[in-house]
């Protein structure tokens, strides 16, 4: 097979340089403005192009949306999920997703939460995007079901810990804190956050695990 030549290399290198530049702007958009925010005229302002320069790149707005979706949920993993999944499973694995969820949160609450943002604009909308985004929660609700589930069969958590009700209550700890610190700005809401997960994990604690006893959830700057 003929190699490409050089000239060829380095133009496609710039096209997915630029492809990459768009979507850092666009995701930067979406966070401040959500998804429906989000346009082909505002993007190429902002990147100083044509709007057929941005559509060379992306075959439609909703092709669009739907990378900047999977460029989030790609930087979600990066910051929570691949670095905790380090962690020793169990208990301390778990609250290490925990701990770095509220650490990304804490920056989210100045720029948004498009996970949070999207839920708002699509829980009623069908279609492509909604889809995406609902598959990008239940990833990561489904990996923090299993962690659970290894927590408890290790013997860290009791025998008859629910792990869907205990994901259930961790989300609803996040929704609460990005709800208190973004909308009504109220201060010490990231320790109001840590101390309701530490309340949780001591009512589903196992007082036989010396697991549970060493390990204390880690807390992230107040933001």
């Amino acid at each position: 097979m003929a190699s490409t030549p050089e000239s060829t290399q380095k133009f496609m290198r710039k096209g997915e340089l630029t492809r990459a530049a768009i979507l850092d702007v666009a995701l930067d958009l979406a966070s401040r403005d959500g998804l429906e925010g989000l346009t082909i005229g505002l993007l190429a302002d902002r990147m100083n192009m044509s709007k057929s320069g941005v559509f060379a790149h992306f075959g439609s707005r909703e092709d669009l949306q739907i990378e900047v979706l999977k460029l989030y949920h790609e930087q979600f993993e990066q910051e929570v999920f691949y670095p905790s999944m380090k962690e020793a499973r169990g208990l301390p694995r778990l609250q290490g997703m925990f701990s770095r969820w509220i650490k990304r949160v804490t920056v989210e609450i100045a720029s948004g939460c498009i996970y949070i943002s999207g839920a708002a604009e699509y829980d009623d909308r069908p279609g492509a995007i909604r889809q995406e985004l609902v598959g990008m929660v239940l990833t990561w609700q489904d990996a923090l079901y299993r962690c659970v589930q290894q927590a408890t069969e290790m013997g860290h958590l009791r025998e008859d810990t629910d792990p869907q009700q205990m994901v259930f209550e961790m989300y609803g700890l996040i929704l609460a804190l990005h709800h208190d610190a973004r909308f009504i700005k109220r201060a010490g809401s990231v320790d109001r956050a840590y101390a309701g997960f530490e309340r949780l994990l001591q009512s589903y604690q196992n007082p036989e695990s010396p697991v549970f006893r060493m390990h204390v959830v880690a807390k992230a700057p107040q933001a």
